[in-house]
């Protein structure tokens, strides 16, 4: 199994179709796909839409079909205060339009038991038409820890309702390998790798988590120790947005192929072990 994967925020809101050819053309057959963007960047690209486009659809399937890439994890899905998850059904169909077959969800509403049943009308959603969803969890959403993503797992009681793991949000609650060597690994289904150092401020935790992440083994996280710790068949999504050095003219091919490389590296060390 091809494990690396590129994540949606690490492109930066670059073009569906752009970001097809880039996964290909660096080595990947795997990208993290939202609809649209989920954040605005100072980065001058066209807006685009594949909610409300649908000849970009067909231009996304048709560049996929040509490249051997696929959509790995279905981003934006967040659960707001007053949000009603079982109003997703069209978003849902359109993931499927694409080919997807996993969904990520998240929450920002301060209710703890309404984010709960919130994940549980999507899950069912999300299963009757064939898709998993996994659960992002870390400090600056509403599932904040580990032991509150269990709960959340035992909530909704789905077995295609299971955990991402993201290395930042990881270290940012005060977890390592041993937290993730502690769980079932069945219940991990998709992580998403980037480095980062180890000191940081909860004010500078929004920006870093959104712009500005490093390149594998170029931080202070245990990333060797963390993917030994993961389940050796799921994908490793690269979520490195790295804005800097993107208004730095670092060209995008440049930035993502250092990532793919160091994981690479990270990964053939994983199989000498």
């Amino acid at each position: 199994m091809e494990r690396i994967g590129i994540e949606f925020i690490t492109v930066l809101g670059l073009p569906p179709v752009e970001f097809v050819h880039l996964a290909a053309d660096v080595g990947c057959r795997q990208i993290g796909l939202a609809l649209a963007p989920m954040f605005e960047t100072p980065l001058d690209y066209p807006a685009w839409s594949l909610r409300d486009d649908p000849a970009l659809r067909l231009e996304v399937v048709a560049a996929m079909r040509e490249r051997g890439v696929s959509i790995s994890v279905g981003e934006g899905f967040l659960v707001w205060p007053r949000t009603d998850m079982r109003d997703c059904a069209a978003d849902l169909d359109t993931m499927c339009e694409l080919g997807v077959r996993r969904i990520n969800v998240c929450s920002v509403d301060p209710d703890t038991g309404r984010s709960f049943d919130q994940f549980a009308a999507l899950v069912e959603r999300a299963e009757a038409v064939g898709l998993e969803t996994t659960l992002e969890f870390g400090p600056i959403f509403t599932i904040p820890d580990l032991p509150t993503a269990l709960a959340a797992l035992r909530h909704v009681g789905r077995s295609s309702f299971r955990l991402l793991i993201d290395t930042l949000h990881l270290a940012r609650a005060g977890l390592g390998p041993k937290d993730i060597a502690a769980i079932d690994p069945g219940i991990i289904g998709y992580a998403q790798l980037c480095d980062a150092r180890l000191a940081f401020t909860p004010e500078s935790y929004m920006n870093e988590a959104r712009f500005e992440r490093m390149v594998p083994g170029t931080g202070e996280l245990p990333l060797f120790d963390i993917v030994a710790a993961l389940p050796r068949d799921i994908v490793l999504g690269l979520e490195v947005p790295m804005l800097s050095e993107a208004q730095a003219e670092v060209d995008p091919h440049g930035r993502v192929g250092r990532c793919v490389d160091a994981t690479r590296n990270l990964l053939a060390r994983l199989e000498r072990r």
